[in-house]
């Protein structure tokens, strides 16, 4: 299929390469050069979106807010075949999903929020989780090329539907964080090395994906940031932006969410102290400091 990429970031670039080692001819679109050469090193071809979107038979897009994806999109409808699935794989609030979805089903175009779950150690790995707003039929469409990313791929309901699934497990996995490095810094504390209080947790009561794959300290689980000097993975100022579209569709769905405003205070804090780039896992030093 020919597919154009809009959106080479940190997570893009290694969605699109994975595009290409599925077999697809993958038009790559983005601002940054350096970016576009990158996907051109993995096997796609520089284009511009009129480019890209001729004669395309899927836009899959990875962009930074709802603004960038309705703005995208409106050229999209106007520039490729009507008869192109489009694909936003951008984590954006659910209401600018919905807005995307409908102004496309207006003009007889098929789309589906996918945004993804995984970091970017899965994109590269082609192992990302893809949570799906959209009709039955789009998903069904839309699910072919995810699989090529993928290894997860879940129909969440209709349109938006996979923007609210991204926003609730990104609330759940900032808590989850924070209460891990809580529960390392007092057993530091206590006198329990790390390895000793991993070593019972991970096979507690206690256990938990931040736990268990993402470790927050050095040396229990060697893959997690936390051995690289906290370096992304996923980094906080994501993690910040994904609370902050949580706290939102709290507010509008009259959500009590007390822990995940905490957790949302406490990211927004690290961030504001210059830690924005680094991993959210990099909340451990936070913690550890006190401040």
């Amino acid at each position: 299929m020919k597919i154009a990429f809009v959106g080479l970031g940190h997570m893009g670039s290694g969605m699109a390469a994975n595009l290409v080692k599925a077999g697809h001819l993958v038009h790559a679109v983005d601002l940054n050069p350096d970016a576009v050469a990158q996907a051109v090193a993995a096997g796609a071809v520089a284009a511009t979106l009129p480019q890209a979107c001729d004669t395309a038979d899927a836009v899959v897009t990875m962009l930074p807010a709802g603004k960038h994806v309705l703005a995208v999109y409106d050229e999209v409808r106007r520039l490729a075949p009507s008869n192109a699935i489009l694909i936003d794989c951008s984590t954006i609030d659910i209401e600018s999903a919905r807005q995307a979805i409908d102004l496309a089903a207006k003009v007889d175009f098929a789309m589906v929020d996918a945004p993804v779950s995984g970091g970017v150690a899965a994109a590269a790995a082609g192992i990302l989780t893809f949570m799906v707003g959209g009709e039955d039929a789009a998903f069904v469409r839309a699910k072919t090329i995810l699989e090529g990313m993928g290894k997860t791929i879940v129909h969440a309901g209709g349109a938006g539907a996979g923007q609210a699934a991204k926003v609730c497990n990104n609330m759940l996995l900032a808590i989850t964080m924070v209460g891990t490095c809580e529960a390392f810094a007092l057993a530091e504390k206590l006198g329990l090395e790390d390895q000793v209080f991993f070593d019972i947790a991970s096979k507690a009561s206690g256990q938990s994906w931040s736990m268990t794959s993402y470790c927050p300290v050095p040396g229990p689980v060697p893959a997690s940031p936390a051995n690289r000097d906290y370096q992304p993975g996923f980094a906080a100022g994501l993690m910040l932006k994904d609370l902050t579209l949580a706290m939102q569709a709290a507010a509008q769905a009259n959500a009590d969410t007390p822990l995940g405003a905490k957790a949302h205070a406490l990211y927004d804090a690290l961030c504001a102290q210059g830690h924005a780039g680094q991993d959210f896992s990099y909340m451990m030093e936070r913690i550890r400091r006190g401040a």
